[in-house]
């Protein structure tokens, strides 16, 4: 932890991505039903009415101005830095240089941003979505050279297990994005980790990971201007416009963030990104098996996800959402302890999640049977 660095700037970050999420998501309620963005109820849906969809539009319209106005100002660095702290002036500088890839991320989740607006209004086939989302996925990856720092000696499976994260972690936000607040909430207590362990940990010898911290941050104000909207009883979705540029920005997060230093490698640090995401990645591989032990396509939308499966439990919807926000908090503190402790503790980590997320399906499964029976 840097402690020159004035960290009570970086809540200042996400205040104008919140502003403009918020508005733009106003506007979207008042026009959603003439452009055709209206998720209507049927029997695999929680609503009982007619809710605007394209709250996604607004998270992404969120990030991307918050972006461009912040482009602008580091351009004219000369003009700009005389006005913040001293400490910052020099990462100001540094950032600069790091525009294209930012922009890169930027235009390539704009595209699935398009992609899942398009399925929100006319539909699309699971098969052009997937393969989109490949394409995508793995031109950024080449192209940037964004790999995860997995210790894997051959560049192919690094860039293989690469593109299936982020294709992975696109498709968890999106079949998590069933109950109102779920996906949003969860997207940000992960974000929030993720800051955690880029700032505070000094996982690095170099300071605080800002770069990543300052992308996360933004896009922590995007969601939450959104969850003003969509907290229960949700007055608009994000839609799977949102849920696939969540889950796009989110993956690339993880991928950029640094989790050990090269001078002194802690190995086992490298699962952190597997722990703070086990709830959305736990829903995915359930929810995909449920399904294929029914005969069922694991892309057929049903109500055999984790909410849902909590809500079979007894509980409440909110209750159900807020159960699923209280282990994805328990996972992301415990991936913050992981460069703190050796290969044991590590284990102990990993097993303990194991065992929270295998106690949960344990519950589920006696609940469903019960039903069933």
């Amino acid at each position: 932890m840097d402690a020159a660095f004035p960290y009570w700037i970086l809540p200042l970050i996400l205040l104008p991505s919140l502003l403009i999420s918020w508005l733009t998501v106003i506007f979207l309620r008042r026009h959603a039903d003439k452009w055709g963005l209206l998720d209507q109820p049927d029997d695999r849906k929680v609503h009982t009415t007619p809710i605007p969809l394209g709250g996604g539009i607004g998270i992404w319209f969120g990030v991307i101005a918050t972006f461009l106005m912040g482009s602008v100002l580091v351009m004219f660095n000369g003009s700009v830095t005389q006005w913040l702290p001293e400490q910052v002036q020099p990462y100001v500088v540094g950032i600069e240089g790091q525009l294209a890839d930012l922009w890169v991320l930027l235009i390539a989740g704009t595209v699935l941003m398009l992609v899942g607006l398009v399925d929100d209004i006319r539909g699309l086939s699971w098969k052009l979505r997937l393969a989109i989302q490949f394409l995508v996925a793995t031109t950024c990856v080449v192209s940037q050279e964004w790999y995860f720092t997995a210790f894997i000696p051959y560049r192919i499976i690094t860039v293989g297990c690469t593109v299936f994260w982020i294709v992975m972690l696109i498709n968890s936000f999106n079949m998590l994005d069933n109950m109102d607040a779920a996906a949003g909430g969860v997207a940000v207590i992960c974000s929030i980790a993720l800051v955690f362990y880029v700032v505070l940990l000094g996982v690095t010898s170099e300071g605080p990971q800002l770069y990543v911290a300052g992308l996360l941050l933004v896009f922590i104000g995007a969601l939450l201007g959104f969850l003003i909207h969509n907290k229960p009883p949700a007055k608009i979705f994000m839609g799977d416009a949102g849920s696939y540029f969540v889950g796009f920005c989110i993956a690339v997060a993880t991928i950029l963030t640094t989790y050990t230093d090269g001078e002194n490698p802690v190995a086992h640090a490298v699962i952190a990104p597997l722990i703070i995401m086990a709830v959305p990645i736990y829903d995915l591989l359930t929810v995909v098996v449920i399904r294929l032990l029914d005969g069922r396509s694991p892309f057929q939308p049903d109500k055999s996800h984790f909410s849902h499966r909590l809500v079979e439990l007894g509980l409440s919807k909110p209750r159900a959402v807020l159960t699923m926000f209280l282990v994805t908090a328990t996972t992301g503190i415990s991936a913050l302890l992981l460069p703190q402790v050796n290969l044991s503790g590590a284990f102990l980590i990993v097993v303990m999640t194991v065992c929270m997320l295998t106690l949960v399906a344990i519950l589920e499964n006696t609940a469903r049977n019960k039903i069933n029976s």
